[in-house]
């Protein structure tokens, strides 16, 4: 069956019945090289028996890719989080409770806004997918601004004219954001499509929801200043 042995910490570890030196790892706990030697003549004590981690199996590894790509979301929700409550959060505070007087729970006033990160990054996050989409307004801007790269790439700035229009017709700014988004997304990938731009279309998707997230917000943020002033 033979023996695993590392020299740099003086270890060694005996196969078992069954047993194949490819099954276990390449390199000892401590760095060093294992290497595979039939017979086994220590005479320095210092050597010790140890116990080596076998090679995970390929359904293993494939049990493992999927927790790691699974996990995937998780972290990019997090990290939206993280930077939204960053960037984003008094900015949201401010818009929304502007009018309002924040007191703590003893009624005096609270000079900072009490309560406001969680709530407002947990708002986003549930926005983080396709509900609250008005289609009927989506739509007709996604057609448009797709006529728009088609006939007239010249009024490509319109685009961004109709998109934060869509921002502006919705009372939540983050919902008109997220219908924008939508919008942007959706119309510069058909619009990259049906003009041949094959080699540009994820470039061109990112842009076009990039442009409708910020149109989008400006729109709301335009809204609420109209509204409110």
């Amino acid at each position: 069956m033979g023996y695993l042995i590392c020299g740099k910490c003086k270890s060694y570890y005996q196969l078992q019945s069954g047993d194949s030196a490819k099954d276990f790892v390449s390199e000892c706990d401590c760095g060093g090289k294992l290497r595979y030697v039939e017979n086994l003549d220590i005479v320095d004590p210092s050597w010790k028996p140890v116990l080596l981690k076998k090679k995970p199996t390929k359904k293993e590894e494939l049990n493992d890719k999927i927790r790691r790509i699974s996990s995937i979301p998780g972290n990019i929700k997090n990290r939206l989080s993280h930077f939204f409550n960053k960037h984003f959060g008094n900015l949201l505070y401010s818009i929304r409770n502007r009018n309002k007087v924040h007191r703590n729970p003893h009624g005096a006033q609270y000079g900072t806004p009490y309560g406001m990160g969680p709530d407002f990054i947990s708002s986003i996050m549930r926005e983080l997918n396709f509900n609250n989409i008005r289609w009927a307004v989506v739509i007709p801007v996604i057609v448009i601004i797709i006529l728009i790269f088609v006939f007239a790439p010249i009024l490509t700035l319109l685009t961004l004219v109709l998109l934060v229009t869509v921002g502006y017709l919705f009372d939540d700014i983050i919902i008109g954001a997220k219908n924008a988004l939508v919008a942007g997304a959706v119309s510069y990938l058909l619009g990259s499509i049906i003009t041949g731009s094959f080699l540009l279309l994820i470039l061109y998707t990112i842009l076009g929801g990039f442009n409708g997230l910020v149109c989008g917000w400006i729109g709301g943020y335009l809204r609420t200043k109209i509204k409110g002033g």
